[in-house]
């Protein structure tokens, strides 16, 4: 209820940019997750798995459809100045930003698993490296894609809030 004993006031405000710190906070935790999983799976007795094509290729196609969408979001909002449904425009922030949370986890889990590889005799050892740095790079591409879309939700009002 309000100060003047009316319905209550909307929320003011806007949602800021997902952060470098988060997105690296996520990413630190991938490559711990991923350069542990390697020793793990050895004391375990688990063979370490191969990086196959489809990895790296799953992350790319995640990149694109971000990127088809933040360019796409961009037309309506910044060059032909549509407004956006609210359902819609909450629906792309969401998926912008767990995307890019997912894609920093994710991108992280390949680097340390292929930092894992490093100096090790296996003889898929440089195998697994490469795969896991393929799949690091269209992880990034993904990470980069989210962020756009991320920003292409933004209106006017909130380009502003973070300068």
């Amino acid at each position: 209820m309000s100060s003047t004993g009316g319905p209550p006031e909307p929320p003011s405000g806007s949602v800021r940019p997902t952060s470098a710190l988060t997105l690296l906070g996520w990413a630190v935790v991938g490559v711990v997750g991923g350069w542990g999983f390697h020793p793990v799976a050895d004391r375990l007795g688990f063979v370490p798995p191969l990086v196959s094509v489809g990895q790296p290729l799953a992350l790319l196609l995640l990149g694109a459809i971000l990127g088809y969408v933040a360019w796409i979001t961009h037309r309506a909002v910044h060059v032909r100045h549509e407004r956006l449904e609210a359902h819609q425009a909450v629906n792309r922030l969401v998926l912008a930003r767990a995307s890019a949370l997912v894609a920093a986890l994710v991108s992280g889990g390949y680097a340390g698993y292929a930092i894992s590889w490093i100096g090790d005799a296996a003889e898929q050892a440089d195998q697994r490296i490469t795969g896991s740095l393929a799949a690091v790079g269209c992880g990034v591409v993904a990470l980069v894609a989210a962020l756009l879309l991320e920003r292409a939700c933004r209106v006017r009002d909130d380009e502003g809030a973070d300068h």
